[in-house]
């Protein structure tokens, strides 16, 4: 999900808010807050075929399939226990049968330092996690911990071993991060006030990050309006813009439909949205 937006799921077919089956959010250990915004587990029953269109987040997102569901084949398929890779593009997949697991919400600086390759190779990309990296026994352990809160702490375990050892972003980078996911601010202030040109930002935050500096503050000012609509369901359209920092409700829209590939009333206010509480900006 420090300071950064959460992940939010746009689910067309069910309604994920009310759909049967149990879920369960948890914080990481504090010593893991810059690298790990939340851990969410679930053990959801088969209800059938079931379409998903997951919006552009301002985290990268490891799903740990304990017992994972039927995908179908083919081009953009989703692999089993996938890294889902920072997007500037909704995602659509499908899924159906039993589903158990757990979705860990990487910022850019935990999924850098866990995987510890440049975060552009992940871009657009759903990818299997056993092929960036070593699990060993973690799935086995996970699947025979006697419930969520064992589960949840040998993640925390696992984590904070992996990242001890891995590879940090760039100090300037990860402060250009830091800022666009706080506030709303000019890519062109932040190039000056580091001292660099806004090419050479461009170049070395896509890089790292795996998109440039202006498409990661579109996507964190969505997110954030995303945890307000779902905080705050009696606001206008147009309240959210305005406390969201557009123009007006059309930039809003122009936005929203660019990003998520629908409208704000085509996905509905609030129920076709899932953004974990305590995710806002």
């Amino acid at each position: 999900m420090g300071g950064m937006a959460g992940w939010s799921l746009v689910v067309p077919r069910h309604d994920i808010g009310r759909a049967p089956g149990e879920r369960m959010l948890r914080r990481p250990h504090p010593r893991l807050a810059a690298h790990v915004s939340s851990y969410v587990g679930h053990d959801l029953p088969d209800a059938g075929p079931t379409a998903w269109r997951i919006t552009p987040l301002s985290v990268l997102i490891w799903v740990i399939d304990l017992e994972a569901p039927r995908r179908p084949r083919g081009e953009g398929v989703i692999p089993e226990s996938p890294v889902l890779g920072l997007r500037d593009r909704p995602l659509l997949a499908e899924q159906d049968g039993v589903s158990r697991g757990i979705a860990v919400a990487l910022t850019p600086l935990g999924a850098y330092g866990l995987f510890g390759i440049p975060l552009r190779e992940l871009t657009n990309s759903a990818i299997a996690a056993v092929d960036l990296m070593p699990s060993g026994p973690l799935t086995e352990r996970l699947a025979e911990a006697s419930g969520w809160p064992e589960r949840f702490r040998l993640l925390d375990e696992y984590l904070m071993s992996r990242l001890a050892r891995g590879p940090e972003l760039a100090p300037t980078v990860r402060y250009v991060w830091d800022r666009l996911s706080a506030d709303t601010v000019r890519v062109g202030a932040l190039a000056d006030e580091i001292g660099w040109s806004r090419q050479h930002l461009n170049a070395r935050f896509r890089e790292q990050i795996g998109l440039n500096p202006s498409t990661i503050g579109r996507i964190t000012r969505l997110n954030r309006v995303m945890a307000l609509v779902n905080e705050a369901s009696s606001l206008s359209w147009a309240e959210v813009a305005h406390l969201g920092g557009y123009s007006d409700q059309a930039h809003l829209v122009r936005e929203f439909r660019a990003l998520t590939g629908c409208s704000p009333t085509e996905v509905g206010k609030p129920a076709g949205l899932f953004v974990p509480p305590g995710h806002g900006a």
